[in-house]
């Protein structure tokens, strides 16, 4: 598992633990002082005695680039902030399915559906409910009930 910190971090803290080696400490008082484990401090001995100072430099995170880059999330979430309507759909809920379609339509890069959440997660989006009202919902009645019978319903507020 990768230790947590930016590579520079990691790098910075590889070459702190050299710099205490060559003081003199013994790799189990590195360890302790950098809060890593010994067989780590062991291995860093190892490769700058053999590379130098080039096999503690910082290496690139291992993983698939990302398919859309940027520039295209940033546009894509401007889209998004237009609505689904603008898009054609009947109603503003995004769906994960929608958004699929809409990256393959405009940026013509493959996404599978269930894998749009954790691209709006790293986007910095959240996954919200809408919701759910009646159709049938008459807002101006509500109103109406909550000044003029409601009021007579609840109980007498504390004087």
């Amino acid at each position: 598992m990768r230790p947590h910190g930016s590579p520079q971090e990691l790098e910075q803290r590889r070459l702190k633990a050299v710099a205490l080696l060559k003081k003199g400490l013994k790799p189990p008082e590195v360890a302790a002082k950098l809060g890593c484990v010994v067989s780590a401090v062991y291995r860093w001995k190892d490769e700058y005695g053999t590379q130098g100072a080039e096999a503690l430099k910082a290496k690139p995170i291992p993983g698939r680039p990302t398919k859309l880059g940027t520039k295209q999330k940033q546009q894509l979430t401007d889209m998004l902030l237009k609505g689904a309507q603008s898009r054609g759909y009947s109603t503003e809920l995004w769906t994960q399915k929608r958004i699929a379609d809409l990256v393959s339509t405009r940026f013509r890069v493959q996404y599978h559906p269930r894998y749009i959440g954790q691209l709006l997660h790293e986007m910095g989006w959240s996954c919200q409910k809408p919701e759910k009202q009646a159709r049938e919902r008459d807002e101006a009645a509500i109103q109406q009930w909550k000044l003029g019978e409601w009021r007579h319903i609840k109980k007498r507020q504390k004087a």
